[in-house]
């Protein structure tokens, strides 16, 4: 299994309206194949400070839905709602 972590940052006028594209975005992804399960938070300090992880059962899994058209469509109708890209991290179990 791996974690992916994505971290967003969200200027305060525009997070009623991320929050609601990025649930769509983590519905979706729960229908992917490999999705295990997934969380948001916010920065208890910070809310425009945005973290999504994601659990995969395997890297693949993850890519697939990385590169798939699906994805790429709902984040570049995010895309015009973050302050700068989105940084994703991959994490493996040690």
């Amino acid at each position: 299994m791996i974690k992916v972590m994505i971290q967003r940052r969200v200027p305060k006028e525009l997070i009623d309206p991320y929050q609601q594209a990025a649930s769509k975005i983590m519905l979706k992804a729960m229908q992917s194949p490999g999705f295990i399960s997934g969380e948001s938070l916010r920065n208890a300090d910070d809310e425009e400070d945005r973290v999504v992880f994601a659990n995969y059962r395997s890297e693949g899994d993850w890519s697939r839905w990385y590169h798939s058209a699906e994805r790429r469509a709902m984040i570049e109708a995010l895309r015009p709602m973050l302050e700068g890209d989105e940084k994703i991290t991959v994490l493996e179990h040690i």
